[in-house]
């Protein structure tokens, strides 16, 4: 484990706010057999987690910016660093009872991030990454798969949701993507995506027109993982641009050559 002061105040700040969201996640097992149905509840629960980090967060690092989903940017006097919140990554598996979801917070000092972390409190799984310490979940080490054939890889995707943009790009890059590898696994938490690619339990994954605090810790822990990520264009703008792609590095520019 990251042992740095930094870590215990992002990871204090996760599980706090983890105690409430898995609390609430039990809640909505039970609202699933109501007429009305879990929504109102869990739009409260997003919000109080991401009170409880911004006030934690806020506390431990005085003067530091926020980006946050639902509260948008909060400018501090501290112009160098911002975090990149989001309290609930993944809420319609939480709205359905699927416990597939996290909180995730990445750190950005002068234009790049510099740790990252994601907590599924459903699982107890807590992903953390500080730049130039190494990956970890929870004690144990990460490091990205090490398969080097398409063929062999299940490669994560994001699939825009109803109401989104890109239904038509997204098919065209599926339909090309399958054709080369094992399968697809659509996880539908971009975080968590990104951490299972540097744990290893896929090999590769693309996204576009996802938002920042979707991917910021999931960037720091795959670099720190072995990994290699870029924009779906190929750069290195996937917090300006949007859109994440990555891999080891025979993986991730072959996926590359194919949705670019």
């Amino acid at each position: 484990m990251i042992r740095s002061a930094l870590m215990n105040v992002m990871t204090a700040a996760v599980l706090k706010a983890g105690r409430g969201l898995k609390r609430d996640f039990g809640e909505v097992e039970q609202l699933q057999v109501s007429v009305k149905g879990p929504g109102d509840f869990v739009t409260a629960a997003d919000r109080r987690a991401e009170k409880v980090l911004f006030e934690e967060l806020s506390r431990a690092r005085p003067g530091y910016g926020f980006v946050l989903e639902e509260s948008g940017v909060v400018e501090g006097p501290d112009k160098s660093h911002t975090w990149h919140v989001d309290p609930l990554d993944g809420t319609t598996n939480f709205l359905h009872g699927i416990p597939v979801f996290g909180i995730s917070v990445g750190l950005e000092r002068e234009g790049q991030v510099v740790a990252g972390v994601v907590y599924n409190p459903a699982v107890d799984d807590m992903f953390i990454a500080e730049r130039g310490q190494g990956a970890y979940l929870n004690n144990r080490r990460l490091r990205v798969a090490a398969r080097r054939q398409l063929t062999d890889c299940v490669i994560g995707c994001g699939i825009p949701h109803l109401g989104k943009r890109g239904h038509d790009q997204w098919l065209d890059e599926a339909r090309r993507v399958m054709g080369k590898v094992s399968n697809l696994r659509r996880m539908g938490a971009a975080a968590l995506d990104l951490c299972y690619v540097a744990a290893g339990r896929t090999d590769g994954y693309w996204e576009r027109d996802i938002k920042t605090w979707d991917m910021a810790a999931g960037l720091c822990l795959v670099r720190e993982a072995g990994g290699f990520v870029t924009d779906c264009g190929g750069g290195s703008a996937m917090l300006e641009h949007g859109s994440v792609c990555c891999g080891n590095e025979v993986v991730q520019p072959a996926l590359l050559a194919l949705v670019r």
